[in-house]
């Protein structure tokens, strides 16, 4: 049977009103409406149309959440032949700057990371595909041993694991400047002078044994490459953006081509160089210092705090400040336990929808339910949680958060950490090949968590209201 996409938009049109809308855009998941009067909307007539898998009221908006794919189709059917819904149109980039000043910042910072998440991502699975081929009884059984493996297939496989964490303040510079409206390849330039060969490298200055010694500038300032320092990277990307841009509106357009670059490049070196880089790399030491320890405390206790805290960032839009810290972390020593800590809510969340689906007799919550179930194993929450967990009272919401939280305590006491992030739920598991302790503990406490959190809510959480048939 074919989905009516314009009778879904039309019914949601009619139950809010089209006069009662301000404004209106969508997300990944979400149709988004800025309304006039939010009480005049019945939620549970929203909530009965096709397609509707909850609503909430956040920011300032009414959004209901469709899906991913659904929501597209919903909201260009809407707006086909429709003027007066179109000069209603906004965009998510215009909320962004009405919203919350920290929120803004954070989103700002997630949309600097989120287009270098894929090649960290690539590079998590090779280095696990890496760590698979090298090791000792994989070799054992294919009659060789490491040493017998030519020189040019282990560089080649070095190129491919470690080429984006050697070169990663290049694309973190790029991303910058591309977000704030410098010009890209400028800041992908200065990204490069930071982890420039002709400089001590960082590791190499960092550790004792390799009699590497940084540069002195003026007789006090250290200079070294700036290799696995995410908040160097990150400031002089800003701050050199925003130089560009307000230098080319007062550089005469003739000038423009050569001097703009020139004195935007020589100055973001020297500014990173010598003033920001040993400030930021040192304060950058000391964050990934205190998260290592917070991750680490005795008896599990930082993973049952991040795994219950988590969530709660979820549901705020706070989580994009943990890209910072996972990168920082990835980029100084090379694994990621936080993404580890933080999964168990993937778990969890979609545990939390199946039971409620299955023992619901609400014909409509079965299948909103399984719907969003699927959708968090593939690593969209929004439907998940703001759709089931949240709807339907604190139950749900208190069982998935104790039981992300245990599996985080669990996995911290066991010492699990990921390689990489960006990945979510069912193909979590990728970031853990690099070691099959890794890789088996990971799924045996992330099934353990799903399990877990489906029987405690479908014996004790699920809603009354759910169990009528329509």
């Amino acid at each position: 049977m074919t989905t009516d996409y314009a009778k879904i938009g039309q019914e949601i049109l009619k139950i809010v009103g089209e006069d009662n809308i301000l404004s209106m855009t969508h997300c990944a998941t979400r149709l988004r409406l800025e309304v006039k009067d939010r009480e005049s909307i019945d939620d549970k007539k929203i909530e009965n149309v096709d397609e509707v898998k909850g609503v909430f009221y956040n920011a300032g908006q009414y959004q209901i959440i469709l899906g991913t794919g659904i929501v597209n189709k919903v909201y260009d059917s809407l707006m086909t032949d429709n003027q007066k819904l179109k000069n209603k149109e906004t965009s998510l980039e215009e909320i962004k700057r009405d919203g919350n000043p920290i929120k803004r910042g954070i989103r700002t910072l997630a949309d600097i990371f989120i287009p270098i998440i894929p090649g960290i991502v690539a590079t998590g699975l090779f280095l696990g595909l890496k760590g698979v081929i090298l090791n000792e009884s994989v070799l054992a059984f294919f009659g060789t041993s490491a040493d017998k493996i030519p020189e040019y297939l282990m560089t080649l496989m070095s190129v491919l694991t470690d080429t984006v964490f050697v070169f990663l303040p290049a694309l973190i510079c790029w991303s910058a400047f591309k977000k704030f409206g410098g010009t890209p390849i400028i800041g992908f330039v200065i990204g490069l002078m930071l982890v420039s060969p002709m400089l001590p490298n960082a590791y190499a200055v960092a550790d004792i044994n390799s009699g590497i010694e940084p540069l002195i500038a003026f007789g006090f300032i250290p200079i070294v490459g700036y290799q696995g320092s995410v908040l160097t990277a990150l400031v002089v990307g800003i701050i050199g953006a925003k130089f560009e841009t307000k230098l080319r509106k007062i550089m005469p357009n003739s000038l423009d081509l050569m001097f703009t670059p020139f004195f935007v490049i020589l100055s973001m070196m020297l500014l990173g160089l010598l003033v920001l880089g040993p400030v930021l790399h040192f304060v950058e030491s000391g964050l990934v210092i205190v998260v290592k320890n917070l991750i680490h405390l005795p008896f599990g206790i930082g993973g049952l705090l991040i795994g219950f805290l988590y969530p709660l960032s979820v549901m705020t839009g706070m989580h994009h400040l943990f890209i910072m810290i996972e990168t920082s972390l990835l980029a100084q020593t090379g694994f990621n336990p936080l993404i580890t800590l933080c999964a168990m809510y993937g778990f969890s969340n979609a545990a939390v929808c199946f039971a409620i689906s299955k023992k619901a007799k609400n014909k409509k919550v079965k299948v909103v339910g399984t719907s969003a179930g699927i959708t968090q194993l593939l690593g969209v929450s929004e439907p998940a949680l703001f759709g089931i967990t949240i709807r339907y009272g604190t139950k749900p919401l208190i069982v998935m958060l104790g039981c992300s939280a245990m599996g985080g305590a669990v996995l911290s006491m066991l010492g699990v950490q990921a390689n990489s992030y960006g990945l979510a739920v069912i193909l979590s598991p990728l970031m853990y090949i690099y070691d099959s302790y890794q890789f088996v503990t990971y799924i045996v406490v992330g099934i353990a968590t799903f399990i877990t959190a489906f029987i405690i809510t479908y014996l004790f959480a699920v809603p009354e209201e759910v169990m009528v048939s329509e």
